[in-house]
């Protein structure tokens, strides 16, 4: 039984996430890569997210990563580890999160006392996450707690962000979606990736998409002009709840009055990198 208001843990993860996926939209990450010699936006994302895992191959990259083309990756790892080691990719994904955070935040959020106070609180929430079955979690909480308290709490978002998404896909297998099928009816609901980023950056190509949509209709879950039908939107919501329990335990350990503060802190911090551009204008939506 948990302990927290409804919905308290999701909206608290939902204002921390940008905080850690602002550099994979921002320049600084690939900067940082292409003076190593790996140039391609997809490659550097791929690198990024991939790095606490070691020299990870295509295939352990897609299962983690589940809603990327294969082939898309395929052409990048295990290559980009001939470029770039893993090691490196960490050393510079970190400096890229100093960069962007001070750039978005501003060096006074960065040195204010609220930022070390919503690290501390984000880091003990992580004392709860879990590592059986969730290799991208387990994989970054082994990396080292950096001391900068604005690259703490990166890290502690970096950590609740694949403590969450790990068990999101066990979801996923579990309503027998598979990546397209996934994304297209995430897209749906509008709060997902627009049509036009999906295409642009996860490899599938126009055909693939409406094929994966036509399999959602198939099923009675989307109607003939990609809206959820009341079964569609069902299944969203039994997912996103399914996705909380299988999540609750971060923020059962923090309790209601530490994800309370926690959710106000990083709600400020995350609508002024959202002011400041750290995402572009049209990447939610359904079209």
């Amino acid at each position: 039984m948990t302990t927290l208001p409804e919905l308290a843990a999701r909206r608290c993860y939902s204002v921390l996430n940008p905080l850690h996926s602002a550099i994979y939209f921002a320049p600084d990450f690939g900067k940082e890569l292409a003076e190593l010699g790996l140039e391609d936006g997809a490659a550097v994302y791929f690198v990024g997210r991939a790095a606490p895992m070691g020299r990870a191959g295509a295939g352990t990259v897609t299962a983690t990563f589940f809603n990327f083309s294969h082939d898309l990756i395929a052409r990048h790892i295990p290559a980009a580890w001939d470029v770039v080691s893993p090691e490196a990719a960490l050393e510079a994904r970190l400096r890229a999160a100093d960069s962007v955070l001070r750039r978005v935040l501003g060096e006074d959020v960065i040195a204010s006392k609220e930022m070390a106070e919503a690290a501390e609180l984000a880091l003990r929430a992580t004392e709860a996450c879990s590592r059986p079955a969730r290799p991208l979690y387990a994989a970054h909480a082994d990396l080292p707690v950096p001391d900068a308290p604005h690259l703490a709490l990166w890290h502690a978002a970096s950590l609740l962000r694949e403590h969450r998404g790990d068990g999101h896909l066990m979801t996923l297998v579990s309503a027998e979606l598979d990546a397209v099928e996934a994304l297209a009816s995430h897209t749906a609901t509008g709060q997902g990736m627009s049509t036009k980023w999906i295409l642009r950056t996860r490899g599938w190509s126009a055909e693939e998409w409406e094929a994966g949509r036509q399999r959602l209709r198939d099923r009675g879950l989307l109607t003939a002009d990609n809206e959820l039908t009341e079964a569609g939107e069902r299944l969203r919501r039994h997912l996103e709840k399914e996705t909380d329990r299988l999540d609750a335990a971060p923020y059962e350990h923090l309790g209601a009055e530490g994800v309370a503060r926690l959710t106000e802190l990083a709600t400020a911090f995350s609508t002024t990198a959202r002011e400041n551009g750290a995402f572009p204008a049209d990447l939610r939506g359904k079209s």
